[in-house]
């Protein structure tokens, strides 16, 4: 055997066999809006199973595990979720047997994919940071359509770190498990984006005009934080305030008609203020009779909006004094709302489409 032989035979045989795997990009873009989630029903185990996941997540609760989790799991699991499931059973979507977050998302998902039917490459889905669909399902059933670039769409126009912040954490979890990872982008806060400051008037008067009073305040409610979260350089006071500002500025509103408030409230530590509830309450004592609230930092109405505003503040009012009350919906799967988010995310596609 010549020394050519020895050298082809090395050649075709040293080295691992490696499986065939097809190498060529796909070119599909996924879309993934991603909210905060919602128990699958109203029942004990079902809420329990979700406020387990939301409540032990340390960018929402700072407190040390070895003081919280005694605490999470041997009261607030125990006594919370009948509560928590009784106030859902109130709002939720019979038809459909779910929460009206899961089915605004839905159909949010549906008007944006239309907005891209002229894009092809372009594959629309969604997940919760909490509950069903998770981060990781919404990333493979995206992957599972060919998409190789996927941008992340937290729904939160405020940034935080107990929104945005681990919902992103959350999403490159889910990336980190994958072998082969697709290209990723998510999209920035949009609190004084004009788009979405164009879309909360045109929402506000809108609805405004079909009222048969003329509320005399409105009040902007954001969902609450810590004040410690903001000392320690979370923004989202600061984005929250600015939403209110530049709203304010474009209705062309009086000082003091519009006003930020916050609301959902947990725990004893002292939370960002004003408080809402404080504040209906105050307002009614003082002689105003009629109100409005609308809550810019939902992207789409929920348990907080649907059940906290329209109900338990609503009822704080009237039974203070106050006469006539209004909550104006979130911008939802609405026309303006939608076009907004369009405009959102084709720009953040820059260089993709």
């Amino acid at each position: 055997m010549d020394i050519s032989t020895i050298e082809s035979e090395n050649v075709t045989t040293a080295g691992p066999s490696f499986p065939k795997v097809a190498p060529r990009r796909t070119g599909r873009i996924g879309v993934l809006l991603t909210n905060l989630g919602t128990p699958d029903a109203t029942d004990y185990r079902s809420v329990r199973r979700y406020l387990a996941e939301f409540l032990s997540d340390p960018r929402v609760i700072e407190i040390p595990k070895w003081k919280w989790y005694p605490i999470l799991y041997g009261i607030v699991l125990n006594t919370r979720p009948q509560k928590t499931g009784a106030n859902y059973d109130t709002i939720w979507n019979r038809e459909k047997n779910e929460s009206p977050l899961r089915t605004i998302t839905r159909n949010q998902v549906e008007k944006l994919a239309a907005a891209f039917a002229n894009e092809p490459n372009v594959v629309v889905d969604y997940a919760m940071r909490y509950g069903n669909p998770s981060l990781e399902t919404g990333i493979d059933r995206l992957i599972q359509q060919g998409c190789d670039r996927i941008i992340n769409v937290p729904l939160y126009p405020q940034y935080s770190a107990t929104t945005t912040g681990t919902a992103n954490d959350q999403f490159y979890r889910a990336l980190m498990k994958l072998r082969n990872m697709p290209s990723v982008r998510t999209l920035p806060p949009y609190y004084d984006e004009p788009a979405f400051i164009e879309a909360l008037a045109q929402s506000i008067e809108s609805h405004l005009a079909t009222l048969e009073f003329e509320p005399e305040v409105v009040l902007a409610s954001y969902h609450g934080i810590p004040i410690s979260y903001s000392e320690k350089g979370d923004p989202y006071y600061h984005h929250c305030v600015e939403t209110t500002r530049l709203l304010n500025e474009r209705l062309g509103w009086p000082e003091g008609r519009l006003r930020t408030t916050f609301q959902s409230l947990f725990g004893k530590e002292e939370w960002i203020k004003p408080y809402t509830d404080a504040t209906v309450e105050g307002l009614a004592k003082e002689g105003v009779k009629s109100i409005a609230i609308v809550n810019p930092g939902f992207a789409a109405d929920c348990i907080e909006t649907l059940e906290e505003i329209e109900g338990e503040v609503r009822e704080i009012f009237i039974d203070a004094g106050g006469t006539n009350f209004a909550h104006i919906p979130c911008l939802n799967e609405s026309d303006v709302g939608m076009a907004m988010l369009e405009s959102l995310v084709r720009r953040e596609l820059g260089g993709w489409l």
